[in-house]
This record gives C-alpha cells, sequence and structure tokens, in this order.
C-alpha cells in the first residue's frame, strides 16, 4: 500500500473527489427541481434524460472512489472531510444500499397521508399530484419488485459485513497479536506492515463491492418506478446527503468551536493543571 506521504497526497485526491461529487449534486438537485416542475405527464423524455445523467454521473463516482481506494483505503471508513454524525452512519464507506429504499417506502407513506387528508377536507389536489406518476402512486406490481430488491440487498449487505468482520478479527491473529505481545511499542516490522497491508486491501475489495451494491440499487429502483417517481427518489435521497452533511457540520462547529472557546479563556486565565483539565469536555 501507500508510504505515509503518499498516503497523505492519496487522501488529499479522496477529499477532492468527495468535495466534486457533492458540487455535482447540487447541480443535480437544481436540474430535477426544474424538471419537475416544468414536466408534463405526456412528456417523459426530459425527466429520463436527468434521471440517466444522475445515475451515470454515480457510477462514474464509485469508479473513481473504486480507483482511489485501491492506492489507499483507510480514509474512506472515517473520512476526515466527513463529520462525526455522518461518520457514525458509514456502512463500508458510504450509506447502506438498503436506505435508498428506505427513502422511497418514506415518500410513499408520507405523500400517500397528504392525499388522504387532501381527500377527506375535500380540497383540491395539488400541481404535485398531477406530476402523473407521484411516488404514492406507485402500484401493487411495484411495490413487490421494491420489496423483493429491499430483501435482495439486505442479504447482499449481510454477507459484506461478514466478510468484513473476518477480516477485523484477522487483525487480532498472527503475526500481529504476537508483535503487539512480545514488545512494548511495535516498530514497523516487515511481518506486521504486510498482514496490516493485506488487510487494507481486503478493505479495498469490500469497499468496492459495497459501491457496486449501491449502485446496482439505485440502477434497479429507476428500472421500477416511473421517470417522475425516480426523479422525486433522486431528488429526496441527494436532499437528505447533503442535508446530514451540513447539520453534522454546524452541530460540531457549535459544540467544538465552544469547546475551543472555553479552553482558550481557561488557559489565560490560570496555567495550572487543574484548570486546564476543568476547561476539556
Amino acid at each position: 500500500m501507500a508510504t505515509s506521504s503518499s498516503s497523505c497526497e492519496i487522501e488529499q485526491l479522496q477529499k477532492g473527489c468527495y468535495s466534486e461529487w457533492m458540487s455535482v449534486q447540487a447541480t443535480h438537485i437544481v436540474d430535477l427541481k426544474e424538471v419537475l416542475t416544468s414536466h408534463r405527464s405526456k412528456d417523459d423524455h426530459k425527466l429520463e434524460e436527468v434521471v440517466g445523467k444522475i445515475v451515470n454521473d454515480f457510477q462514474k463516482y464509485t469508479e473513481k472512489r473504486s480507483e482511489l481506494s485501491r492506492r489507499s483505503c483507510s480514509s474512506y471508513f472515517a473520512p476526515s472531510w466527513n463529520s462525526s454524525l455522518e461518520n457514525g452512519l458509514l456502512w463500508m464507506g458510504g450509506c447502506r444500499p438498503s436506505s435508498f429504499i428506505r427513502v422511497i417506502y418514506s415518500l410513499f407513506g408520507s405523500q400517500a397521508e397528504t392525499q388522504l387528508s387532501q381527500y377527506l377536507l375535500k380540497v383540491e389536489e395539488n400541481v404535485e399530484k398531477n406530476h402523473g406518476g407521484s411516488m404514492s402512486d406507485l402500484n401493487a406490481t411495484q411495490l413487490v419488485k421494491i420489496n423483493e430488491l429491499h430483501m435482495n440487498v439486505i442479504e447482499k449487505e449481510d454477507k459484506i459485513t461478514k466478510k468484513s468482520a473476518n477480516l477485523q478479527e484477522d487483525v487480532a491473529d498472527m503475526p500481529i497479536a504476537i508483535a503487539a505481545y512480545a514488545t512494548d511499542l511495535v516498530d514497523g516490522d516487515v511481518l506486521v506492515e504486510d498482514a496490516l497491508d493485506k488487510h487494507e486491501e481486503g478493505m479495498a475489495v469490500l469497499m468496492a463491492e459495497a459501491d457496486k451494491l449501491r449502485f446496482e440499487t439505485l440502477r434497479k429502483i429507476v428500472e421500477v418506478v416511473t421517470p417522475v417517481q425516480a426523479a422525486e427518489f433522486l431528488l429526496a435521497g441527494k436532499r437528505l446527503h447533503i442535508s446530514l452533511h451540513e447539520w453534522g457540520r454546524v452541530r460540531e462547529e457549535r459544540r467544538f468551536g465552544c469547546a475551543r472557546t472555553d479552553a482558550a479563556a481557561a488557559t489565560e486565565g490560570a496555567g495550572t493543571e487543574e484548570s486546564k483539565r476543568s476547561a476539556t469536555c
């Protein structure tokens, strides 16, 4: 795997790849909102074009991630460019593919509830309902296919998780365990370095497998739903991703920014160990 100096360079490339993807997603949101607003139920061509481009962009992103992870994958499992909130939600360097389907269920339930309320209150249906195939219009055949996909994806997620657990167990196996027991400070022993490199290579393979599952899940969802349903789903998913990133950033600024301010004030006010300890969270 990469040396310490090249690892830093690779991490910067990985961070740049992520930043670029976030910018692309922001553009996707604008495009989706525009095409949904101007959509006419008998003309799905523009919707299909936008949805197809978004799916292709996601495929390119996963391929680029896979290429960078083969050089060094550790950063993807606790990215420095993410907040603690986001890292706590990660599965194999990203979101769970099954969460895509849960977004569909959430949209379906929310829109169905809204339409029921409108019907009971005898309120005229709004414009969004007339898109021609919103998520609340999922039919029985679509729901069966989505449910089957959900079960299949969960099964594949479990298999990848088990493989990851096996790799983690190998870290406590020879020669790493023996080297750690034999010395107080584990130096860069060749056998240990080789074992850790092998583990990281294995995790890179699993992350690529997880990314492939994420892409295949997205592609199959788009195949099952109508163009307008696909656009609504993609819009909801991208808004969720960007919102989580922003929520996590704001929470950390509020918490750690306050902690840093308190620590600086305490250090200026007193130099004792007691005052320094009291300034930490």
